[in-house]
This record gives structure tokens, sequence and C-alpha cells, in this order.
């Protein structure tokens, strides 16, 4: 199920060969300024990086996300930005520096029309079984579809289509897709247990739980970081039920706090896959049950964050610029890790400068090899 569909659009030889020493090469548009963070470690890594702030404040009140037509007014500053830069210009338009040799945009409104239980008029996610999507979810995919249109005309007008190879994938999905399946559950009042229940044999100690991020998972950062703390806070979880709301109206109450399993100090920065000295990963982590999300209001149908099997599995399509006459499907199981190793790779450059595929043996994606061989 994709989720925001970012588009990488990586240019051919031509656009590093004819690139002015002013001439951007790389850009990238985004939701969020901590975007920067595709700057890389040199913070110099995208020459021209365009991040509107989706959760400013929007026309008529409210931000970008909590109406869709706001969000998908939002997604065509994005893709206006690259448009520009297909035309060898910066985002603003306002200033010639040529294309860029790696480009592209995140989309918000499919994210949006999949959370959002209606907007515009029109119900949000998907229709009951999940698998067709429902008429505010065919607009936004509408949208991204003419986007994408566009992208190619301007890249075919301009002389650039034989040499730009499009990339559309997702940074996620979200779950669950079948509305029937959800259970929208509060996690504040389960915050407020743990604290409580901490609180009666440490009186004298700050609340437990310093920190929480809980959309269809649970990530918690504990004051006290010690084993008994934390297993304390993974005991509470898994041993009290919690009651959600379902749709169109009703409750259910769930097991374990709405979690299929629970991990805690030591095991929960082997999830990881960090030292347990390691400062920022979570102290704890839920994983929730299909259909789980942690919300007390009704304004969300379909959440990302966690371990679901919905939020893990999403779409890769890729166009090469050397791909005439149709293209195939490649059953194989693949990683959106994979991507950045491939743009390199479409770029005749080697996928080994990424540290990444030094340290992990990250591959490209496979069917490819002739486009790699041609470099």
């Amino acid at each position: 199920m994709p989720a925001g569909l970012p588009a990488l659009v990586p240019g051919g030889e031509h656009a590093l060969r004819g690139r002015q020493a002013c001439q951007p090469a790389h850009a990238w548009s985004d939701k969020h300024s901590a975007y920067d963070l595709v700057n890389g470690p040199s913070g110099t890594g995208v020459d021209d990086l365009f991040t509107p702030e989706i959760n400013s404040d929007a026309p008529g009140g409210g931000d970008w996300t909590t109406d869709n037509a706001k969000t998908r007014q939002y997604d065509g500053y994005k893709v206006r930005a690259v448009l520009n830069e297909i035309d060898g210009k910066d985002h603003s338009g306002r200033r010639s520096v040529g294309t860029p040799a790696v480009f592209g945009l995140n989309f918000q409104s499919v994210s949006t029309a999949q959370k959002l239980p209606s907007s515009d008029g029109a119900s949000g996610g998907y229709l009951p079984g999940g698998r067709e999507p429902g008429p505010l979810l065919t607009a936004s995919l509408d949208l991204v579809d003419r986007s994408v249109g566009a992208f190619e005309s301007r890249l075919a007008a301009d002389g650039l289509a034989r040499s730009t190879s499009i990339i559309l994938t997702a940074k996620h999905g979200q779950s669950p897709t079948d509305p029937t399946a959800l259970t929208r559950i509060d996690d504040g009042p389960i915050i407020d247990a743990i604290n409580a229940g901490w609180a009666g044999t440490h009186p004298k100690a700050a609340p437990l739980v310093a920190a929480a991020s809980d959309d269809d998972g649970m990530l918690i950062w504990t004051s006290d970081r010690s084993t008994a703390a934390t297993a304390f806070v993974r005991r509470y979880l898994l041993t009290h039920p919690a009651s959600g709301t379902v749709l169109p109206s009703g409750r259910r109450t769930l097991r374990s706090s709405g979690l299929s399993a629970a991990y805690a100090g030591a095991s929960a920065a082997a999830y990881f896959g960090v030292p347990r000295s390691e400062p920022r990963h979570p102290d704890v982590v839920g994983i929730a049950q299909h259909g789980v999300v942690s919300t007390g209001g009704t304004k969300k149908i379909a959440e990302h964050g966690g371990a679901d099997w919905q939020d893990r599995n999403v779409p890769i399509l890729i166009a090469p610029a050397t791909l005439l006459g149709g293209g195939h499907r490649v059953a194989a199981p693949v990683e959106t890790t994979q991507v950045a190793p491939t743009i390199l790779a479409l770029l005749g450059l080697s996928p080994r400068a990424l540290e990444s595929v030094r340290l992990e043996g990250t591959r490209t994606l496979p069917g490819l090899a002739h486009v790699r061989e041609k470099g």
C-alpha cells in the first residue's frame, strides 16, 4: 500500500557532462525541514533542497494534512518545483542553474487520503475488504498519475526523456487497509496507568514514560532506563487489556494493550540492531496487533510507524531510460534500501561509493543488469 509515493528522477549521462559550476547535481523536495538529513554527513549533499513544512498553517485553518484538498494543493507546490528543475531552473523557477543529475519529490496526498475517514465530501481509505481504494484515495492516486505524466511530458519536451529514469516507490505503507479491521485505542490512559503504577512504588521518581511515539506501534523512552523499569513497562503492556473504537460505531477490547509482542531494555536494543548502551533507541517497543491505531480521536483510519506487514510492503516501479518496448515484473523480494545504489548504477557510478553498501552489502535492484552494463 503506497503512502507518500516519493519519485526519484535521476538524469542521464549528459546531465552530468553538461553541468556548469553553478548547476545543482542533486535536488529534492520533501515535507519537513528535518529532511535536511538527505544532505548526508557532509551537510551539502543536496544543492537545491525544497522542504515546505506540511504541518504549517494552511489557508482556512489547520495544517495541510487536515483536509485532502489542502494536501493536494501542497503537493502541487512540489510538483511545480520538479517541473522547474526539469527546465534547468531552481525549485522556485527564478534562477537558471541546469537540470540536476538526481531530483524528485515526496507526495503526501495519498497518505492523508488513506488516513482521513472523509474529506471534501468523499470517504477516505479503502473500501471494505481493503483491496480497492475509496473515492478520496482514488482522487489522490489520480493526482500522482497526472503529476508523473506531467514530468514525463516535460522531460520529452526538453529532450531528456531518453536519458532519464523514473523510480516510484514509498517510504512506508499504512495499515489497516480494511476499515473493518481497525481498532482505535487511546494510548493516553495506558501511559498514565504506567506512570501511576510506577509512582506507587517509586513516589519520588519522575514520570516513568519520558516520551512516546505511538501510531500503529509503540515506541517508548523511559526516564529510568534500568532493567527493572523497562521490564515494568513491558509487563504492564502485556498484562492489561485495552478498549478501542471500531467502524462505523462501537467498541472492541483487545488483550495486551492491543499489542502482539513487546521488547524492553536489551531486547529493544537488539530489535534495532544496536548496543544496549546506544542512547537513542526506544527503551520499550510494542508491536501492534493488526489494525490497531493509537489515537484518542476519530480522525484516523490508518497509520504507519509500526511493523505491520502492510506498513513494510510497498511497490517499486522503475522506468529506465533505456527500456524500450515494454517492461517485466520482478518477483524476487527486494528492499527500498536498494534504490540508492540502483540510482548510482543508473548514473554510471559505483554503488560502493555508498558507505552503507560497503558495510551492509546492499545490492542494486534485480532485473536491471543491461542498464548497469551501459552505465
